[in-house]
């Protein structure tokens, strides 16, 4: 039986982290770190079809920081606030080698959930993949906090929520509640995520290549099949309206 705390596993590739033996929490390609190793944060990051360019990122679970690193690292002009209830999680920052505080990338200690009260309109993307030993924190789970996270978002503003071993039903009812029905999700093939994407009115609609195009090299080749998926649910989605 796991006592809770986060353990740091190194292999030949990888390095995880871990509440237990049988879930990773996170997992790292140790010799390049900002690549996106596991598949459902390549869908994640997808949200940036639905609000390409983002200026200011808020994400809520830093964990291993995949998706920190990756929009550190991609998202130059992004300014990142990223939240870590765990002091323990954060304490290994330095072994996931998530980039130190700076004017453009800030990693806080706390519960997101309560903080994103106090941001209202403050995120053009939102990315929330928030767990405890175990499973999704109860926090990020009610209907106050779905609607906490539609008044975080700017106009045209978009999320991401990672959903795993949950009632993932539920929380989309919540999410299309909060957000007037424009919401949808994907499924995680192999793997027992889900994603729910959600959006603010206002934004630009834009085609899975031109949004690729606007990012570095180095992150199209890992968006780009993520991008046509999302383009493709939403396209049913529109059409069922």
């Amino acid at each position: 039986m796991s006592d809770g705390a986060p353990r740091v596993r190194r292999g030949g590739w990888y390095t995880t982290l871990q509440f237990s033996r049988d879930v990773t929490q996170s997992r790292m390609l140790t010799w390049w770190p900002d690549v996106l190793q596991v598949g459902y944060t390549r869908t994640m990051m997808a949200a940036l079809l639905l609000r390409p360019f983002p200026r200011r990122i808020g994400i809520i679970g830093l964990g291993g920081g995949s998706q920190a690193k990756f929009c550190h690292r991609h998202l130059p002009e992004a300014d990142i606030e990223a939240f870590e209830s765990d002091a323990r999680v954060l304490a290994l920052r330095d072994v996931f080698r998530i980039p130190p505080d700076s004017a453009r990338f800030r990693v806080r200690l706390g519960d997101g959930a309560s903080m994103l009260r106090q941001r209202r309109g403050a995120y053009d993307l939102l990315l929330v993949d928030a767990y405890e030993p175990e499973g999704i924190s109860p926090s990020v789970s009610t209907q106050r906090f779905y609607d906490d996270c539609r008044d975080a978002l700017a106009e045209g503003g978009a999320m991401a929520v990672n959903l795993y071993a949950t009632d993932a039903r539920r929380h989309l009812v919540r999410v299309r509640r909060a957000f007037g029905g424009r919401a949808l999700a994907l499924e995680e093939p192999r793997m027992s995520n889900r994603i729910v994407f959600a959006w603010q009115p206002g934004g630009d609609v834009v085609e899975p290549r031109e949004a690729l195009a606007r990012l570095p090299r180095a992150a199209r080749w890992q968006l780009a099949s993520r991008f046509l998926r999302l383009a493709r649910a939403r396209r049913a989605w529109q059409s069922r309206r």
